[in-house]
């Protein structure tokens, strides 16, 4: 009888879900959390830095984890939400992100993703905000969840079709901007420009105050 040999993955979702399962206790319990985390640890299956998965994973169920608890009224303190959405997830979207965050001065939550993620964030897209004083060389490319979706108040796509799916009472806004995939940094100022204007445009028509 040969004795359980803990994989490499294994370890990382069983921490995983521990982290999480004290986090949300009362909420969640193991059974809810394991195939979230699980579902989220095998979307990063392509990313290159490997020593990276388990950060990511953590992260990424955790959102998923946190919408999750608001479309189901667990938690009921949530500010309004945002989630952008692009094809990879590597450009557009995380700069929206990033602006959003910093211009609403945490008053606004903010999710991410994207309906083809990519293996890693566009460069000069980093290089662009740090520019500007936004770091989002720690954020990571990951596909949009249903939950998140659903627990967004507001959803922006950017070129990425109709794959985002749609439910009731909730404002879509599609935004059109270049993609910055293959741009050097002097192409995406205009784009990261372009879409600081349309932030500052949606946290008014969010009635969200950032004084």
């Amino acid at each position: 009888m040969s004795l359980y040999q803990p994989t490499e993955e294994s370890e990382i979702i069983d921490h995983s879900v521990s982290q999480l399962a004290r986090k949300y206790a009362g909420k969640f319990d193991e059974t809810d959390i394991r195939p979230i985390v699980t579902d989220s640890y095998n979307s990063f299956a392509d990313a290159k830095v490997r020593s990276f998965v388990p950060v990511f994973t953590t992260r990424y169920a955790d959102d998923r984890l946190r919408a999750l608890a608001k479309v189901r009224g667990l938690i009921t303190d949530t500010p309004p939400s945002v989630l952008f959405v692009c094809v990879h997830n590597a450009g557009r979207s995380q700069m929206a992100a990033g602006w959003l965050r910093t211009l609403s001065k945490g008053r606004i939550e903010v999710y991410s993703g994207g309906s083809l993620p990519g293996k890693d964030l566009n460069a000069a897209a980093v290089a662009a905000m740090q520019e500007v004083g936004i770091d989002i060389a720690t954020e990571f490319p990951k596909p949009f969840a249903v939950e998140i979706v659903q627990a967004a108040d507001v959803v922006i796509t950017m070129g990425c079709g109709d794959t985002c799916p749609i439910f009731p009472g909730k404002r879509y806004e599609d935004w059109a901007l270049d993609d910055p995939a293959g741009l050097d940094v002097a192409a995406v100022r205009p784009i990261r420009d372009a879409i600081k204007q349309r932030v500052e445009d949606l946290i008014r028509d969010m009635g969200v105050s950032t004084q």
